[in-house]
């Protein structure tokens, strides 16, 4: 069992929750988070003051799934998720060792 763990620009999270939800995954988590990195920080107008803001929003959604889909679970977010700009995101895939159930 692999978790992947895709962390996507907020407007696409649901894009990438809808095309994933016909595989047979055991878990899925999604959560809000903030993220710096490649994008840095960026400038925003408000009123006559400039202002940074280091950390952009991002969503993290976590699946948990069997061995054999991991590859094709990730075409699937790439596809939806991946706009060619700066500050996409990031997939990352994660072995579980032993998962317990409550």
């Amino acid at each position: 069992m692999k978790q992947i763990v895709a962390i996507v620009k907020p407007f696409l999270a649901e894009r990438v929750v809808a095309s994933i939800a016909d595989n047979q995954v055991e878990e899925i988590s999604i959560r809000e988070v903030k993220g710096y990195g490649r994008q840095k920080n960026y400038l925003d107008q408000y009123g006559e003051n400039e202002y940074s803001l280091a950390f952009v929003p991002k969503v993290e959604i976590s699946i948990w799934v069997q061995d054999e889909q991991v590859d094709s679970i990730i075409e699937q977010i790439v596809s939806v998720s991946r706009t060619g700009r700066l500050g996409d995101g990031k997939i990352i895939v994660i072995p579980v060792v032993e998962p317990i159930s409550l």
